[in-house]
């Protein structure tokens, strides 16, 4: 009896009962792991959005600190700017005031210096150990031979 009730009970599946199972399965996995994915992609998402705003948060100040220093830095290039004008118009006052001494001093110190080399000269008489005129050299097969030494005194390691 109880076979009977259960043959009445259990009945027998198809092959198109079976493959709609292991589909309606097989799409089951698939959603889980689909909500799986979008609940990691959300967490990263969220951990983004955190991670922006504290950069946003420390890159304001970041900004307006280097606002700061290149002002500053243009107010020292602007100093530099006028100091290095004064020093070229100061160069160029130092250059004109060298040319005009020059041109005023210069003309008469040579004269001066050349005069004094001259009383100089025809005063002192001509000393003993200059000598007499030019020496006459002679070359020979590109070497250059003194002229022979006539009473010449011997001057000590100058000469030798």
């Amino acid at each position: 009896m109880f076979r009977a009730r259960f043959r009445e009970r259990v009945r027998t599946v198809s092959g198109g009962e079976v493959a709609g199972i292991l589909v309606a399965v097989f799409w089951a996995i698939l959603v889980s792991f689909l909500a799986v994915a979008l609940a990691r992609l959300a967490q990263t998402l969220r951990a983004t959005t955190k991670l922006v705003a504290d950069v946003t948060d420390q890159a304001v100040p970041l900004l307006a600190d280097a606002s700061q220093a290149v002002r500053s830095a243009q107010t020292q290039i602007d100093r530099v700017d006028a100091i290095a004008s004064d020093v070229q118009e100061v160069t160029s006052n130092a250059s004109a005031l060298s040319t005009t001494v020059a041109s005023t001093f210069g003309g008469p110190l040579v004269k001066v210096a050349a005069f004094g080399y001259g009383v100089r000269r025809a005063l002192g008489g001509r000393k003993e150990d200059a000598p007499a005129g030019p020496t006459r050299r002679t070359v020979i097969v590109g070497r250059t031979v003194p002229a022979a030494r006539r009473g010449r005194r011997n001057r000590g390691n100058a000469e030798k």
